[in-house]
């Protein structure tokens, strides 16, 4: 990371309440949350933006997530998220042949009409966000989903795309070992 972080040990009342948190779901905190602790309301805000996404009551299934959230990262060429997120496809049903032709074109892999229409959306949206119309929004629609999975689904993209973003921005390059405990909290 390109900017200086405060260690789990170092942390006061309020950054240390952030750690604590994550660390009880997760076992640690991670390089991501570590690389706000230099003002803690932005770890605690990452925390919750990453609570309400997570646990958005839609029907999207883990593995629609799993691949706006993969999409998202590939296109942003953030390896940092897609190595986290590979794991989960992995065990959704994708296998290394179609993982590696989602991330070289999200547009060419052959999906479910239903999961097809969530990565066209999330590569869109990432790709130009301004392009996206109410056309958009009618195609999920016409795929099955309503407007709380299209809520979900575009949270998803968003969130996705701002921690790539912190990522890429602050030097998080790091590809997270496929053995790394923590992936058992995270929703499959």
């Amino acid at each position: 990371m390109w900017i200086s972080t405060i260690a789990y040990d170092d942390a006061d009342d309020a950054l240390r309440q952030h750690y604590d948190r994550q660390a009880r779901a997760l076992g640690e905190p991670t390089e991501m949350t570590m690389a706000g602790s230099l003002h803690p309301p932005i770890v605690g805000a990452r925390l919750d933006l990453y609570a309400a996404s997570e646990k958005c009551p839609s029907r999207l299934t883990a593995h629609q997530r799993n691949l706006i959230s993969f999409v998202t990262s590939a296109i942003n060429r953030t390896g940092y998220c897609m190595s986290q997120v590979t794991i989960k496809l992995r065990e959704t049903g994708l296998d290394d042949e179609q993982i590696a032709a989602l991330a070289a074109d999200p547009d060419a892999v052959d999906l479910p009409p239903a999961d097809a229409a969530v990565v066209r959306y999330a590569a869109k949206l990432t790709r130009d966000p301004g392009s996206i119309t109410e056309d958009d929004v009618d195609r999920l629609r016409a795929a099955g989903f309503d407007d709380l999975d299209i809520l979900d689904a575009n949270s998803q993209c968003a969130h996705l795309n701002y921690v790539n973003r912190v990522a890429m921005g602050l030097g998080i390059h790091t590809i997270v070992d496929p053995d790394f405990p923590a992936y058992a909290a995270i929703p499959t």
